[in-house]
């Protein structure tokens, strides 16, 4: 579907995909993406990421996106649901350090990785992605969260993608239809003054200590 909605298109667009752990060998990984490639009849993805860590060692789904960024079928590649021990060891590896991307669960409920993942990252020059950066559409019901939003003017949604973007992360919400992308959209222009952080700090404290890697 994504394949014949961006047919003509592909230009305009960063395309990303991932490979499951299940098929993160060296040859599962470069099958994986042939096989996202035929399906979005595209002739290179710009960014293909290991979905999670599986039995497979991270030397062998290296060794596939090298193959695959030597025979241009990927422009960059990266990791989701890796922390920071799994990142040392990705990045030890020769040519690990190519990483760009480590794609975790980051939302203003959900903190964790502000303790260590995400200033390792930053040190390292790893963007982070946040994906379920609305909790799934729960954080829009906090009234915290719509106390701000009302005050600014905004939407709780755009509030909470805004300040997910203020921490120098990218954002992936999802989005089923033009009303929500336009509303979406606007996440990107909107301002959130200090005492806007400030209201969001009390409402959803950063943590105090390390905490285990959330996954949905």
């Amino acid at each position: 579907l994504v394949g014949e909605a961006l047919r003509g298109h592909l230009e305009e667009v960063f395309l990303v995909s991932k490979v499951l752990p299940g098929h993160a060998d060296r040859k599962g990984t470069v099958a994986a993406c042939e096989g996202s490639l035929r399906r979005l009849r595209a002739e290179r993805l710009d960014l293909y990421l290991l979905h999670w860590r599986g039995r497979w060692p991270l030397e062998e789904t290296h060794a596939g996106f090298t193959d695959l960024m030597e025979a241009e079928k990927i422009r960059y590649w990266g990791v989701s649901n890796l922390d920071v021990a799994d990142m040392v060891e990705l990045t030890a590896l020769p040519g690990g350090d190519a990483v760009v991307v480590d794609q975790v669960l980051y939302n203003l409920s959900r903190r964790g990785v502000e303790w260590d993942l995400l200033p390792w990252c930053r040190e390292a020059g790893v963007t982070v992605m946040a994906y379920s950066p609305i909790e799934q559409g729960r954080l829009l019901k906090v009234e915290a969260l719509g106390a701000v939003a009302r005050a600014l003017g905004a939407t709780p949604a755009q509030v909470a993608l805004a300040w997910v973007l203020t921490q120098g992360t990218a954002a992936i919400p999802r989005s089923g239809s033009p009303d929500h992308i336009r509303e979406i959209r606007g996440a990107v222009d909107l301002h959130l003054p200090t005492e806007a952080l400030d209201a969001l700090d009390e409402a959803f404290p950063p943590p105090g200590g390390p905490t285990p890697l959330e996954i949905l």
